[in-house]
């Protein structure tokens, strides 16, 4: 499974300390080497204030040499840096923090600061000690202190960049602290921030260099959200909302592909949701119910650049109709899961969702269906595979075309033929997507070479 391991991709897209948590997932699925791992891990702890961490890590690698003399000095700055920004930091917070200035200030940031100014003499240079503070505590580990001093920041300050640098420092440690429903407002926010700066027009070459800066950033949120959207409880449902509008969909498409792994896993998830099961509430959109019919055509388009298990699983299924291949898929579907930092602990929720959809597709081009021969493709037993049926028909609108003959151990299904206009409506929506994919093909090709290496100014620091 090594092979399908998508760490070593991932962690470019992320801030140094998003990729701790994927490291130590990666030294518990002995997937490589301990040592590599920890390796690893010690050269990325390393230019961090982390001090003590680096140090056990180091112990590890090399338990018979002595601790460099480094440490200790580095330990040494990190406490004098800490408590010279901590006072900067303090002076601030001891007057945003009084009542009466909390009920003085307003939406306007520039008459806040003119507030602030004339009546206690705070400059934007000495808020700005807020944003040094936070960041200095996100790079010892104290996530959720330099959480609460980024968002004091950000609230005052009127530095486009720094803002949108605490931006990301908040979301990262919201993450980091596993406060999720924060961590989802943070990174609802930070996409609308990303998706509404205004980009110079024509083809001047700043316009290019925003367009693909705008591009960047847009790649590394996809990778960020991953974090959030599966661990919030209906995160799977949000990835497919966000991810499938189009200019994040275009983003997958050429920037980013494997992600699509995430997108598939998502809709198998949500399979109740996609198939219009009797779970299917009004509250979901049409964008989430027909999400595995587009994610399977673009699982199509983009195979020659990504796939693996999960995506072969769909097209196998939805493509190729090959029942035998989709379950071998399944198999080795299985085990990426349970080795992936973000779906293992969705393992069983994947298999069962990942039976249905077989058992479904299985029932919607076959008339008469043996159960046993069902049971046998789902790696069920008799029994257990006549309850599948019972229940999938039961969350299925197949209830009134579906009898179960227990006899004969049968299943036969009667369907009235499509009309032919639907037939007709369903070819005009292929055309439409190949006709996207086709100008996400050539938006790829012009960009090609030219992404810059753009990354958040929140990880810069470190």
């Amino acid at each position: 499974m090594a092979e399908y391991d998508l760490t070593k991709t991932i962690i470019p897209f992320l801030d140094r300390h998003l990729a701790f948590p994927l490291l130590a997932h990666l030294a518990e699925t002995g997937l490589f080497p301990v040592d590599h791992v920890r390796a690893a891990q010690y050269e990325l702890a390393k230019p961090t204030n982390m001090v003590d961490y680096s140090v056990s890590l180091f112990t590890q690698l090399h338990p018979e040499d002595e601790v460099p003399e480094e440490f200790a000095s580095k330990r040494e700055n990190t406490l004098t840096t800490n408590e010279r920004l901590q006072n900067e930091a303090q002076s601030v917070l001891d007057v945003i923090e009084n009542p009466e200035v909390a009920q003085a200030l307003r939406q306007d940031k520039m008459q806040n600061l003119q507030y602030l100014k004339d009546h206690y003499n705070l400059t934007l240079g000495q808020i700005t000690a807020l944003y040094h503070f936070g960041q200095f505590q996100y790079s010892y580990g104290n996530y959720r202190g330099a959480a609460d001093y980024l968002y004091h920041f950000r609230v005052l300050s009127t530095d486009n960049e720094l803002n949108l640098s605490a931006h990301w420092g908040k979301l990262a440690s919201n993450i980091l602290d596993g406060d999720w429903d924060v961590a989802l407002e943070e990174l609802n926010t930070l996409r609308e921030v990303i998706d509404s700066r205004a980009l110079p027009t024509g083809l001047t070459a700043s316009g290019e260099l925003a367009a693909v800066a705008q591009l960047q950033s847009r790649t590394w949120i996809l990778h960020w959200s991953l974090f959030v959207y599966f661990n919030h409880p209906q995160g799977r449902t949000m990835l497919l909302e966000t991810f499938l509008v189009p200019t994040y969909l275009n983003t997958v498409q050429t920037a980013a592909p494997w992600i699509l792994r995430y997108l598939a896993t998502a809709a198998i998830l949500s399979r109740k949701q996609s198939s219009g099961g009797a779970s299917t509430t009004g509250a979901t959109s049409a964008r989430v119910r027909h999400a595995l019919k587009e994610i399977v055509k673009v699982v199509q388009t983009e195979g020659y650049q990504y796939h693996d298990p999960i995506t072969d699983f769909l097209k196998e299924l939805y493509v190729e109709f090959d029942f035998e291949a989709a379950q071998r898929e399944l198999t080795a579907a299985e085990r990426v899961v349970e080795n992936d930092f973000f779906l293992g602990e969705f393992r069983e929720d994947f298999l069962d969702n990942a039976r249905y959809l077989i058992s479904e597709a299985y029932c919607r081009i076959h008339h008469r269906i043996d159960i046993a021969d069902l049971s046998d493709r789902l790696n069920l037993s008799r029994d257990e595979g006549e309850k599948w049926i019972v229940n999938l028909i039961r969350e299925t609108r197949m209830g009134a075309d579906a009898k179960i003959d227990l006899e004969k151990n049968v299943i036969e299904i009667n369907r009235p033929p499509l009309p032919m206009y639907q037939t007709v409506i369903e070819k005009t929506r292929g055309l439409a997507f190949r006709t996207q994919a086709l100008g996400a093909a050539i938006e790829k090709t012009q960009m090609q070479g030219q992404v810059p290496e753009v990354q958040p100014a929140a990880a810069e620091a470190r």
